[in-house]
């Protein structure tokens, strides 16, 4: 690629790809506007690429159709084939993917830095440039194998729980630093060994990072690597001076870090704590036993229905369970039966609720649950002394007042919904002996006006409406 000044036009070009890309992170902030956003998003992008394939000498325009061809073929066939419940580990998959391609150009401009443009007359590369490359290819491995652990944990191929390593804090912080210290000393010295020790560091520091990460916190992961991804991109795209990725690398990187500053602040979890790689995890270490057996009650689908339809008001709190039954359209077709009845209905969604930022919410909008009937924790938490029900499906860990008593539990202190409020409350779930993610056992389960209705969750909700039916 041979770097030439960039024309006024194709400035004003990337200008409108940047507004394209603010317009689309606001469409995102509600499921209501979430399409529009998309498409502005879409529309960005191609406008950002097609003014850089006419600006630059990149390769045959044969060469670039294939190659967006391939990738754009991957993508297809992964997004059809992607259930809602694999999300979060295809969030993470792709995360990895964005980080392994930061390194990868890091490393073509380093071998090749006369194409990128960056080189002095006596080919030595820019100081400038050599910062910018050192902190992509940093950033970009730590976005890579973080991400390749967050996969492994959200797709139960590698253990939920914090893994523990003696004396990681010092690890850690003496791996960032030596980090940071080889990328200040590549602006003196551009040897090979310089760039591959940072690189290997880095692969090295994101692994250790997410590992003492246990599984409640997954979904501010998932935030955070976002966050990494955009900040990579945005090193390259000076690398690469090309405005475009700048602009979009930035976007992301700033709002993945504001998403997860408020993820923490409504788990209520310290920021610094858990991108520093489970500062505070030793208290929870304990957690995770599921207690000895406790009476419970169990009850049917008409046991449900009756009580639904006598109920004034009932507040549905959906989890990772209802994602795996994919149960969603079969429950707000009870919502709209109870609706029909009198019954005051509406939707609690948790911040972490299925593993990932606005998972549940994406559930609830594709079954045309309406907007308005859906509500975060802060805005619904008061009504359960009111409800006459809370109705559960495939949610655990959100209502677990463990979070609130037990200080030996990995979830202590993350806000949870006050279902224990509630006169009666009905929890779906498949068996008794599961867990939820965070491995712990659930007081809800033994609460006097508890009834478990153990079997599928869509299957169960089929039977309920059913019943109401009759």
């Amino acid at each position: 690629m041979e770097h030439v000044a960039t024309p006024s036009w194709a400035m004003l070009a990337y200008l409108i790809s940047g507004v394209l890309f603010i317009l689309a992170l606001r469409g995102l902030s509600s499921p209501a506007s979430s399409r529009t956003g998309n498409r502005y998003g879409m529309i960005g992008m191609l406008i950002a690429v097609v003014t850089t394939l006419v600006i630059h000498s990149i390769a045959s325009l044969p060469e670039i159709v294939a190659a967006i061809a391939i990738g754009g073929g991957i993508g297809w066939v992964i997004a059809k084939r992607i259930a809602m419940t694999d999300m979060p580990q295809l969030v993470a998959a792709f995360h990895s993917l964005v980080g392994l391609a930061a390194v990868l150009v890091g490393w073509a401009a380093y071998l090749n830095p006369q194409a990128f443009g960056i080189a002095g007359v006596d080919g030595v590369i820019e100081a400038q440039s050599r910062v910018e490359m050192g902190l992509g290819i940093a950033i970009g491995a730590i976005t890579f194998s973080g991400s390749v652990i967050a996969f492994l944990k959200l797709a139960g191929k590698m253990s939920g729980a914090p893994i523990l390593l003696p004396g990681r804090h010092v690890i850690n912080l003496g791996t960032l630093l030596a980090i940071l210290g080889l990328v200040g000393w590549f602006t003196q010295d551009q040897g090979l060994w310089v760039i591959a020790a940072v690189t290997a560091l880095s692969f090295l520091i994101g692994f250790l990072l997410i590992i003492p990460i246990g599984g409640a916190d997954m979904p501010v992961v998932v935030s955070m690597l976002n966050s990494y991804s955009g900040w990579a991109a945005a090193a390259m795209g000076f690398t690469l001076h090309n405005t475009a990725m700048i602009i979009t690398g930035a976007l992301v990187g700033s709002s993945g870090a504001i998403l997860s500053y408020i993820m923490c602040k409504a788990m209520n979890r310290g920021f610094l704590s858990v991108i520093a790689g489970g500062f505070g995890a030793e208290a929870a270490a304990g957690g995770g036993e599921v207690r000895e057996q406790r009476p419970w009650k169990r009850g049917s689908a008409e046991d449900a229905a009756y009580m639904l339809k006598e109920a004034e008001n009932v507040i549905i709190i959906p989890g990772y369970g209802m994602a795996v039954a994919q149960a969603q359209h079969v429950l707000r077709e009870m919502g709209d039966q109870l609706k029909a009845a009198g019954v005051n209905v509406k939707y609690a969604i948790h911040p972490v609720a299925g593993r990932m930022p606005g998972h549940m919410n994406v559930l609830l909008a594709e079954a045309n649950v309406p907007y308005d009937e859906v509500f975060e924790l802060e805005d619904i938490q008061s009504e359960f002394a009111t409800a006459d029900v809370a109705f559960i499906i495939g949610a655990n860990d959100v209502v677990n007042p463990a979070a609130k008593t037990d200080k030996s539990s990995p979830i202590y202190g993350m806000p949870v919904f006050d279902v224990d409020k509630a006169k009666q409350v009905f929890f779906i779930k498949r068996s008794m002996g599961g867990v939820g993610y965070a491995g712990v056992d659930n007081d809800v389960f033994y609460m006097p006006q508890t009834t478990m209705l153990l079997a599928d969750a869509k299957k169960m909700v089929e039977d309920i409406v059913k019943a109401l039916a009759h």
